[in-house]
């Protein structure tokens, strides 16, 4: 079963609707990639941004309660964005019955903008209180620190583009008008202390267009659709299952879903910490690095295309397994990729492999020395094999060689066991649909433009040319 498969599925048996269930817009991953390259520290005190949209009364607060409730064992803070609603002037008061709240303009973006910006990088917020019988901000306002999640919810967190750029995540509540308007009637009288006319006055005249003309729009850019609210704990189950999927993930991952880190065990870190040992033998550095790239080489297999396949067994019972995609091929970049073919042939019986070999000229040029590659590649996807991403200056020598070639991006998944931040953030700009499988993320780069901490010269440590 495909992943689209997997996705009608879920839809089927839970009423949520996924958008490409991909954490950030284009619009978001062009927001960010701009920025200069931080370090892994700064990167880990990045927050999850959850952004929850809908129509007024849809649910949204009932929502984040249980979003907050399920992730107990997390730092969550919840950010309103009625809460920057503009004081109204004594002109607007003398007419507060002819103010629309549902408009863009009634929110000081600018202030929301200030204090989300202050909570992702870790910093302390007053957060106001708006009074919605004297439409105006008490004191004191609401103290806010520095949280692993920050859920802004409102009825248009989605409406500007710099909000949204903000969230890794976006969901749109979707409930039913006479519904809402049904709960809009009792939360306005009980809380809001006003009338039943008023309220059917308001909604005609402000909330109802106000939600044609400038809620319902954003729903193209959520994430996930929500039907029914707080109802469906289904759709909210599957929701913090991935917010806690992603909270384990480098920051890196959440900026780019076409980057995979797999997930670390003792293990991995215990061959981590023997292959990086400078100290270590040959033979102890070969043999471990034999098992992290079998490792990372099985993840990689594991994003190919594939078709359900059902077979009869030896109890002549029907299993319904899958077929791996036949249209494959490895390319290595010599030298150190080569290190990495013999774990895919043995993974991947009879699989043709490829060469390139790029010279590095200076800090930044790459010079094509050697290239042999199947002649039908373009016909396959492609497993690109490099030990180290660094610069990522020769790996986007080597993808823009086999996309001219005529491979598509898609088609292309690079393994490699250790990459450095700014690697990842060249290659994943530069092909945003290729997919990076990688075993561990580094803090970075020193004055030389060697990956630290590392591994050292790999190709040297694994076939014993080190001039040491």
């Amino acid at each position: 079963m495909g992943s689209k498969a997997i996705e009608d599925l879920i839809e089927a048996s839970s009423g949520v609707h996924f958008s490409g269930f991909h954490l950030e817009t284009a619009d978001a991953s062009s927001s960010i990639v701009d920025q200069p390259v931080i370090s892994s520290t700064e990167d880990a005190k990045q927050p999850f941004v959850i952004g929850v949209a809908g129509g007024a009364a849809s649910g949204k607060t009932t929502v984040c309660d249980m979003i907050i409730e399920q992730l107990h064992d997390q730092r969550v803070v919840l950010v309103n964005q009625d809460s920057f609603y503009h004081n109204l002037t004594p002109d607007e008061l003398q007419r507060v019955h002819e103010y629309n709240f549902d408009h863009p303009d009634a929110f000081s973006i600018e202030q929301l903008l200030c204090v989300m910006e202050k909570l992702k990088h870790g910093q302390p917020v007053d957060i106001p209180k708006y009074d919605f019988k004297s439409y105006k901000n008490i004191f004191p306002a609401r103290r806010v620190n520095p949280s692993d999640v920050i859920i802004l919810e409102g009825i248009l967190v989605f409406h500007d583009p710099r909000v949204r750029n903000m969230m890794n995540m976006k969901i749109f509540v979707d409930t039913d008008a006479d519904v809402r308007l049904a709960r809009r009637i009792k939360r306005d009288i009980v809380e809001k202390g006003r009338d039943i006319g008023t309220v059917l006055d308001q909604y005609s005249k402000f909330v109802k267009p106000a939600f044609d003309d400038f809620i319902l729009p954003t729903k193209k850019y959520a994430d996930i659709i929500i039907p029914r609210g707080g109802d469906n704990h289904v759709a909210i189950d599957l929701i913090v299952q991935h917010i806690r999927t992603k909270l384990g993930q480098h920051d890196l991952c959440k900026i780019y879903p076409n980057l995979y880190v797999i997930q670390s065990t003792f293990q991995i870190r215990g061959m981590h910490t023997l292959i990086r040992d400078a100290e270590a033998t040959k033979h102890d550095f070969v043999f471990y690095s034999d098992r992290l790239i079998r490792l990372v080489v099985e993840h990689g297999l594991g994003h190919l295309p594939f078709t359900e396949k059902p077979v009869i067994t030896p109890t002549g019972s029907v299993y319904t397994g899958v077929d791996f995609c036949k249209r494959l091929c490895g390319v290595s970049v010599i030298r150190s990729g080569e290190s990495m073919e013999n774990a895919l042939r043995a993974c991947c019986k009879g699989i043709k492999i490829g060469k390139i070999l790029i010279h590095r000229e200076g800090d930044n040029g790459q010079e094509l020395i050697y290239e042999k590659l199947p002649t039908d590649i373009s016909d396959r996807h492609v497993l690109l094999l490099d030990p180290v991403l660094g610069t990522g200056n020769s790996a986007i020598r080597a993808i823009t060689l086999i996309i001219k070639k005529g491979v598509p991006e898609s088609n292309i998944i690079f393994l490699n066991l250790i990459s450095a931040p700014k690697g990842v953030h060249e290659v994943c700009k530069r092909f945003p649909r290729l997919k990076i499988v990688t075993s561990e993320i580094e803090l970075g780069l020193n004055e030389e433009l060697r990956v630290i901490p590392g591994m050292g010269e790999f190709g040297d440590r694994y076939f014993g040319t080190d001039d040491e």
